[in-house]
């Protein structure tokens, strides 16, 4: 799936000369958790998301700074605080560096973005750099959610074995050269040894993952039962 196949369209948006207290009431009013800030042909120059608007001084929320916390900061952070705090203008407290993806981005690729930048949502830009929807974790989730099982069908026994090797031999982890499977009545038996128990659980996945299978018996031995010995 794309990003176009989850994103929210269209999207809520404030310009940067929008107020703090504005954006506070958009994000209640809509039940968002952020909004996109944009200059005056729709380009995305900015994000404020409930955690830019958490330490405020209105809510009497501000960062408490004892002397040490004074000293390990530096002038420049309790500076960048203070203007967090008591900002009026929307542009003062939004985050700059906004990581945006287009409309063609691979979901699992935007799941990627969600923790390697430690983010809750992206905006969708279009090849010109137009704003056409976000992507937030939930609709991830929701993807999960509304996802349709597959078609359940009988493959033969010869086939669902060939299925279940050629996915595995595509996979690093399995080591194949140590696994034995046998498949009857659409019943797998996995048998060898498997170097670690996330190895047979995600072995045991694949299988059951196979149209056709209906039961899975793990017979899998841990290979450290397993001691070598000169002979």
């Amino acid at each position: 799936m794309q990003a176009r196949d989850v994103m929210v369209s269209p999207v809520i948006t404030v310009g940067k000369i929008a107020t703090v207290r504005d954006v506070a009431k958009i994000l209640l009013e809509k039940r968002i958790s952020a909004v996109p800030v944009v200059d005056n042909v729709g380009k995305v120059i900015g994000i404020v998301t409930e955690s830019d608007l958490m330490h405020r001084a209105e809510a009497g929320t501000e960062r408490p700074y004892s002397w040490w916390v004074h000293f390990l900061a530096g002038d420049a952070t309790m500076a960048a605080d203070y203007v967090k705090s008591h900002a009026t203008r929307i542009e003062d407290v939004m985050t700059t560096d906004v990581v945006t993806a287009t409309p063609e981005t691979l979901l699992h690729e935007i799941a990627m973005l969600f923790e390697e930048r430690q983010i809750k949502r992206v905006p969708i830009v279009n090849n010109d750099g137009d704003l056409v929807g976000i992507v937030s974790r939930a609709n991830l989730i929701q993807a999960v959610a509304s996802a349709r099982p597959k078609l359940e069908m009988t493959l033969p026994d010869s086939t669902i074995r060939q299925k279940l090797l050629d996915e595995l031999k595509k996979k690093s982890w399995a080591h194949t050269h140590n696994l034995g499977v046998t498949v009857t009545n659409g019943v797998v038996d996995l048998w060898g040894y498997a170097v670690s128990a996330d190895q047979r659980g995600a072995i045991r996945v694949a299988a059951e993952a196979i149209p056709g299978v209906t039961a899975v018996n793990d017979h899998l031995a841990d290979s450290s039962t397993f001691v070598w010995t000169p002979g």
